[in-house]
């Protein structure tokens, strides 16, 4: 199907986002009346560029407070629409969007305010525009789309259609299924939106939080269901109001926009995808750093040993267990500072994964190989971070591992990766959570806020079934300490204070927790003897959850990348979430932690 996006959603002037729609891969428009009026370009030159750039203009919008007036109020009405539709002419849009009136001269009077509809549709068909009236959800008197159908039948006019809108319906509850039984001819539009659940005034709600399909609580794939059984054909076109968005950068939301609209139709079956290929773990994770000694002296308290040489780059792999870090010291790589990269994910289609990725506009990565080096596929999320798909080992596709040479054997232990920890920039977390779904097939968890020093942080997991690969994604406020930017690596062991005190042991630095946590702690739980005491000494956090136990501590932080060290036990699936606030306060008041 044909996709289109409101110039509302993204930022800048008419003229940058007209580009960014166009290269991201939309077909088309709607013009935001707003976005025309600030634009210094004609409507001839507007349309001109449309036209270059390969986009035509679905609608133009909105036009409001219309139907259902007293009659002098309706003959200002048609004034000032005949301009519009003159206006439109020069555009070069055939179909307006009108909203069902808020005015408070507005009457209750269905049969006037199809008269009045039909009466405009007269003359926008003079213009050879047609009129697509659509239900606010806060609508004066119509606020349904049911009750605009009723409207627009009554009206009986040629020119004069229904708009649905996602988010109008969704938001108020509505039940779409009654709209597979309208004509699929008489839907002249229909406006797509997501939003999560709120409780909130629904006018304030529509304003400021609406997403992108897939990002928000709505069941956006069933209502587009019911609109594809008609027998519509236009286009499916992106309405979203986010102050997020709209000062974003233009040409990066317009992706995340395509990319939505692409697994919408996968998932409604009219735009098949390649299919998503799941990882299964974590191979590695890279760290580039301008000075590899405090890296390597993290690693080593850590009990990682340097096992490895990359053939061809400056490249070390450390290892303990099943756990792998990469150290990247090539000059490329110094401008940032310490920092978690890449992460190496295994999987059991390589090739499939990257097709995917691709196919959902993950910018495909560029790799400098050597002669027999590992054709890896790597991709960049939204953050920056560059996802490598990896071979399994043992399988027929070459292991990454082969481009190293063996220099010290790894410890053998249970140590594993078991979550990385990525800061988002404040304006990718939607999408980032709906990019790591979406192309890796990663499973979305419940969204979280936990009370920072200076606000709240929000933070979202995404995870395969087997629990093999977590992610957590966050975004918090933006203080002077460099917290925003923080990211972690997360190292699951069968005992986590034999490990914080071989760390501790071996010069490590473990975060210092306050005593008020532990005696708070004292107060919610019985523990053995000593038991807390021992908690108390390593700075260890503890919760619990339906499932199991959770413990866990943190290390110092080398450049924006620190250690969490923790112990999963009976089935615990969390990641200590009500210890958050503490962490992080005690992360600001270290100075030298910062929080991820």
């Amino acid at each position: 199907m044909r996709t289109s996006i409101a110039t509302v959603c993204l930022s800048g002037p008419l003229t940058e986002k007209l580009t960014a729609a166009a290269r991201a891969g939309f077909d088309g428009v709607e013009i935001f009346e707003n976005d025309l009026l600030a634009s210094p370009l004609t409507p001839e030159e507007i349309r001109a560029r449309c036209a270059d750039l390969g986009l035509t203009i679905d609608l133009y919008q909105p036009m409001r407070d219309v139907e259902a007036l007293p009659e002098a109020e309706f003959a200002r009405s048609l004034r000032r629409a005949r301009h519009k539709f003159a206006l439109m002419r020069r555009l070069g849009a055939d179909t307006v969007l009108v909203c069902s009136s808020v005015s408070p001269d507005a009457l209750d009077d269905d049969a006037l305010a199809a008269e009045q509809l039909a009466r405009l549709a007269s003359l926008a068909q003079d213009f050879g525009i047609r009129v697509a009236y659509e239900a606010l959800a806060w609508g004066r008197h119509i606020s349904t789309w049911d009750h605009a159908w009723r409207v627009v039948e009554a009206a009986d006019h040629p020119a004069l259609g229904t708009c649905l809108d996602s988010f109008h319906i969704l938001s108020r509850d509505g039940d779409p299924k009654g709209i597979a039984d309208l004509p699929g001819e008489k839907i002249f539009f229909l406006q797509l939106a997501d939003a999560p659940r709120l409780a909130m005034d629904v006018l304030q709600w529509s304003r400021h939080h609406r997403c992108f399909p897939g990002q928000g609580g709505f069941d956006v794939a069933g209502l587009v269901r019911q609109v594809l059984r008609t027998g519509y054909a236009g286009p499916l076109s992106l309405e979203v109001f986010n102050d997020v968005f709209r000062q974003a950068d233009a040409a990066a939301t317009a992706v995340d926009a395509q990319r939505s609209l692409r697994m919408l139709q996968e998932e409604v079956g009219t735009a098949p995808l390649p299919p998503a290929v799941v990882p299964t773990g974590v191979a590695f994770a890279e760290l580039v750093t301008p000075d590899a000694q405090p890296v390597a002296g993290l690693l080593g308290a850590l009990g990682f040993a340097r096992a490895a040489r990359h053939r061809g780059k400056p490249v070390d792999l450390w290892q303990r267990g099943d756990a792998r870090v990469l150290v990247n010291t090539g000059p490329a790589e110094r401008r940032e500072g310490t920092r978690l990269a890449a992460i190496g994910l295994t999987s059991p289609d390589p090739a499939g994964a990257a097709r995917r990725a691709e196919a959902l506009l993950a910018p495909v990565l560029p790799r400098r190989r050597a002669p027999g080096d590992a054709p890896l596929e790597a991709v960049a999320a939204p953050d920056g971070t560059e996802l490598f798909f990896c071979a399994a080992p043992g399988g027929d596709a070459p292991d990454w591992r082969a481009d190293f040479t063996d220099t010290a054997p790894a410890p053998a232990d249970g140590c594993r990766i078991d979550h990385v920890a990525l800061t988002q920039p404040w304006h990718h977390f939607d999408e980032a959570a709906l990019f790591h779904s979406g192309v890796l097939g990663l499973r979305p968890q419940a969204s979280v806020d936990v009370a920072d020093p200076y606000g709240l942080q929000r933070s979202r997991a995404v995870t395969d079934d087997a629990g093999g690969v977590r992610i957590v994604l966050s975004v918090g406020p933006a203080p002077t300490d460099g917290t925003a930017h923080a990211q972690h690596l997360a190292l699951a062991t069968d005992d986590v204070v034999a490990a914080a005190r071989r760390f501790r042991a071996a010069g490590g630095t473990l975060l210092p927790i306050p005593a008020n946590y532990y005696d708070d702690l004292a107060a919610r739980y019985e523990f053995a003897d000593g038991e807390l005491e021992t908690y108390r000494d390593l700075g260890i956090l503890y919760d619990r959850d339906a499932h199991g136990v959770f413990r866990h501590c943190y290390t110092h932080t080398v450049g924006r990348v620190f250690v969490e060290l923790l112990q999963r036990d009976g089935g615990y699936r969390g990641y200590g979430a009500p210890n958050a606030p503490v962490r992080l306060a005690a992360q600001h008041t270290a100075r030298g932690f910062t929080g991820g």
